[in-house]
């Protein structure tokens, strides 16, 4: 959600902040914009809409420097439009933003009575004129800014260019992520690691609470207790894994790209021979081990339901999951002897974060599963278990789901052989099968062109419904989420169960209705709501288990995937509804990789 970059050094700067914003595009955004210090003063050109109406402005209007800021907006205070748009310039000050200042009302309320012009809805905007106030009263920069900061109530990463300054950057962070980057002679600042990835791999990962200043020869940080030397870190993946390598779109790769990612995400972490899962050294005190709770947003929080049954039914431990944003806010009671498992792709997720926080005051263990290294979520937990899924650029996440799958039935397996639910002999089966599931995963993708054919047929539908049983049940959700994020279709994924209470209404000749049915102890029953809906003359889309010529006889359409045990089943159930939602929309001509109103990650609430 939001994009930030920054650049102090001896090359053009605008150049590479265009190239910088070009890979925070996944993150979602209606406006753009660059700010530039020239001739002792900071040159600002801002866009509606997509980079590329900022880059023909660019052509017309340049600008020169080689020391700049900027951003991609997602809008939240202020709708959609260039004054709106970042970079703001008060006076001496120019500032870019994300995340969202709580106490905007008052403060605005404030500069207004001190007769300072506000042009714009944001509230970043009034940053700007604060800082510019400051600098009025100290020629101190960072004095003027630990002012500033200390008046701003809310979550903040901040990018500041001062026209007394015009060497230098500015910055600040707290509750939103902000990574700075170290080069020869030049130095970088990003709100994700891929802005800044093709230029150095060296980054320090800042802190809550810290600010500091960055010019072509070093960046320097301060905390509350002053001036503080931070960790600079190695970076190993490939910016180039980034890129769209020939598919057409981002999510497309990214689907193909699932039997590599589950492979990476076990690789060193099963003994077959031991029948076990190790957690990168983290270790669960069964014995004091009351209950479990799994916590995400969005396709994380789905995840997390399939994670129920496995922790449950593997390890035969209580399990409790929640959507982090009802978490946060409902007095939940948790303490010493819970452990809490945070699931987020980007580990900034705002609700996630904060929720994590919340039970680790109150005594929980947390354990987070993360795809991006070094993210807030993993650093405020006990420990992390990253999947290790690569740079995820689809704003509807594919791989990032079926690692995190992965991890959960790791942790199910942990958990299992050491609560003594899980018996060695039927672990040591569910780990060779796992160890085989990449390749049926990349058996099934090879068959998008038949789910090609199925999505065209359907993509004039203006509604879906999609039924699971047992642990298909979140796949359902899952599903129906892929599908209207990308199409803008309605879909709803509902327990085959409850059809009866409600849904079936809904069936009739124009409804397609995804049914998940592969053999496994709910066949019958999944079986029986197919013929309901056949009853009812619903459009069966039937995904099952190969060989299954029973279920072919009742379905419209009908999509086969290779056999499993029930725990694996979820690996393999979701990918042909990927490939169906990533087909709908493709033909119907929707942004596949940036659909509208969507951030890859929501840092603000």
């Amino acid at each position: 959600m939001c994009g930030i970059v920054g650049y102090v050094g001896s090359k053009e700067a605008s150049d590479i902040l265009m190239e910088g914003l070009r890979r925070l595009e996944y993150r979602g955004y209606d406006s753009a914009g660059l700010a530039v210090m020239n001739g002792g003063a900071a040159r600002i050109l801002r866009a509606k809409g997509k980079l590329g109406n900022l880059t023909r402005s660019l052509r017309s209007e340049p600008l020169s420097g080689t020391t700049g800021i900027g951003h991609t907006r997602w809008a939240t205070h202020g709708r959609p439009s260039v004054d709106n748009a970042h970079p703001h310039k008060s006076g001496a000050v120019t500032v870019v933003h994300n995340g969202i200042i709580e106490n905007h009302s008052e403060l605005r309320e404030q500069l207004l009575a001190l007769g300072r012009e506000i042009r714009s809805e944001t509230d970043t905007e009034l940053v700007a004129h604060l800082l510019d106030v400051a600098l009025a009263r100290t020629p101190d920069p960072l004095a003027a800014m630990r002012d500033t900061l200390s008046r701003i109530e809310g979550a903040y990463a901040l990018a500041i260019l001062m026209d007394p300054h015009p060497e230098r950057i500015f910055f600040a962070k707290l509750g939103s992520p902000l990574i700075a980057g170290v080069g020869e002679g030049e130095t970088f600042l990003g709100s994700d690691i891929p802005a800044i990835l093709g230029h150095t791999r060296e980054m320090i990962f800042l802190e809550d609470g810290q600010h500091g200043e960055m010019t072509a020869s070093g960046i320097r940080v301060w905390d509350e207790q002053g001036l503080v030397e931070p960790e600079v870190k190695h970076i190993t993946w490939n910016a180039v894994a980034a890129e769209k390598e020939g598919y057409k779109h981002f999510m497309l790769k990214e689907i193909h790209e699932q039997p590599r990612a589950v492979t990476d995400t076990l690789r060193g972490r099963l003994s077959p021979e031991q029948g076990d899962a190790f957690l990168d050294g983290f270790e669960v005190d069964v014995g004091s081990l009351n209950r479990v709770f799994l916590l995400g947003c969005g396709t994380s929080y789905h995840a997390c339901l399939v994670g129920k049954f496995l922790v449950e039914g593997l390890a035969r431990v209580p399990v409790e999951v929640d959507l982090g944003s009802e978490f946060r806010y409902r007095d939940p009671i948790i303490g010493k002897g819970d452990l809490l498992v945070a699931v987020s792709q980007s580990g900034e997720t705002a609700d996630t974060l904060a929720a994590v926080r919340s039970a680790k005051e109150r005594g929980a263990k947390v354990l987070a599963i993360a795809n991006v290294v070094e993210s807030q979520i993993p650093r405020n937990a006990d420990a992390a278990l990253y999947t290790h899924a690569g740079p995820e650029i689809g704003v509807a996440s594919t791989k990032a789901f079926t690692t995190q799958l992965t991890a959960l039935m790791l942790l199910a397996i942990h958990l299992g052989r050491r609560t003594g639910g899980l018996a060695q002999a039927r672990a040591m089966e569910l780990i060779e099968e796992l160890l085989q599931v990449p390749q049926m995963m990349t058996d099934v993708i090879a068959n998008s062109a038949q789910m090609n054919v199925i999505g065209r047929r359907y993509a004039s539908a203006r509604s879906f419904l999609y039924l699971g049983r047992g642990i298909n049940y979140p796949i359902a959700l899952e599903g129906a989420l892929k599908l209207k994020e990308i199409s803008y279709i309605h879909a709803e994924g509902y327990p085959a169960g409850e059809m009866k209470h409600g849904p079936i209404a809904l069936i009739d000749e124009d409804l397609p209705v995804v049914v998940i049915a592969p053999r496994g102890p709910h066949y019958d029953k999944i079986m029986s709501n197919l013929a309901e809906t056949r009853a009812r003359q619903g459009k069966v889309i039937a995904l099952g288990t190969l060989g299954d010529s029973a279920l072919g006889e009742l379905a419209d359409d009908l999509f086969l995937v290779p056999h499993v045990s029930p725990p694996l089943q979820p690996l393999l159930s979701v990918l042909p509804l990927q490939l169906l939602a990533y087909h709908v929309a493709d033909f119907k001509g929707t942004d596949v990789d940036q659909p509208r109103n969507l951030a890859k990650s929501v840092t603000v609430e």
